[in-house]
């Protein structure tokens, strides 16, 4: 389900850097393999711990999560997500990263931060409200429900949606029309698109990791993990 540990966010990381600097790479199509396009973060994945012993989620997220959203964003080429099954979590915010966001008729998207005890990160309060407005950022953020492919694309948060076995062969059509053209232009078009929608990334981005940090010494976090291993409902008690 392409769940995020250490190794995935590292590898990511890298990969994202070395296709941006990469000259003779004009476009880049995101996509998973498998059956999701990414269930977020891996929660059997054993982080590193802080002082106080709970999980370094600053560090994660500054370290690792970080430098692929920005890179992706400042990337000076086109970056297409083509996402089918769950993009959750950390996974949602990945392809919403993304200039051009296809889906399969049967994906979905979920900002699961909520259900565990936790606040949106990656870059999803930033990237979602720049693409739906306040309301339907707030009921994603604030409801952990999934949002079906269809109704992404009637809220505009995405860009196209295609029938499951047609969803690779558009996306990837669309990315070699895309290297093929005036890709000066796609970077610049880009370059002004951020400073009008985010100019404050950075800051956006540092505000999300000192929240999450407070949240996963939370009581309501370590239930909300207890809860997710046990498979059944948390039992959130505002601590």
């Amino acid at each position: 389900m392409n769940a995020w540990n250490a190794d995935f966010g590292v590898r990511l990381r890298d990969t994202v850097q070395d296709l941006g600097a990469d000259p003779a790479v004009r476009a880049v199509l995101i996509t998973g393999s498998g059956r999701a396009f990414s269930s977020g973060a891996d929660l059997r994945d054993q982080p590193a711990l802080d002082a106080s012993g709970r999980p370094d989620v600053y560090a994660t997220l500054t370290e690792r999560y970080h430098p692929i959203i920005t890179g992706i964003r400042r990337m000076p080429k086109p970056v297409i997500a083509a996402v089918h099954g769950p993009a959750a979590g950390i996974g949602c915010s990945l392809a919403l990263s993304c200039d051009l966001v296809m889906a399969a008729e049967s994906a979905y998207f979920l900002l699961a931060f909520v259900n565990i005890g936790l606040v949106p990160d990656g870059g999803s309060s930033l990237l979602v409200p720049a693409r739906v407005g306040f309301a339907r950022a707030a009921e994603l953020a604030l409801l952990g429900e999934r949002l079906s492919a269809p109704q992404a694309l009637d809220w505009g948060l995405i860009n196209h949606v295609a029938a499951d076995d047609e969803l690779l062969p558009r996306a990837e059509e669309l990315t070699m029309r895309l290297a093929a053209g005036p890709t000066r232009a796609y970077a610049g078009a880009k370059q002004a698109l951020n400073a009008w929608l985010y100019g404050r990334m950075d800051e956006q981005l540092e505000l999300e990791a000192q929240l999450q940090r407070q949240m996963a010494a939370s009581d309501d976090f370590a239930e909300g993990v207890a809860a997710f291993a046990a498979k059944r409902s948390p039992n959130f008690t505002g601590s």
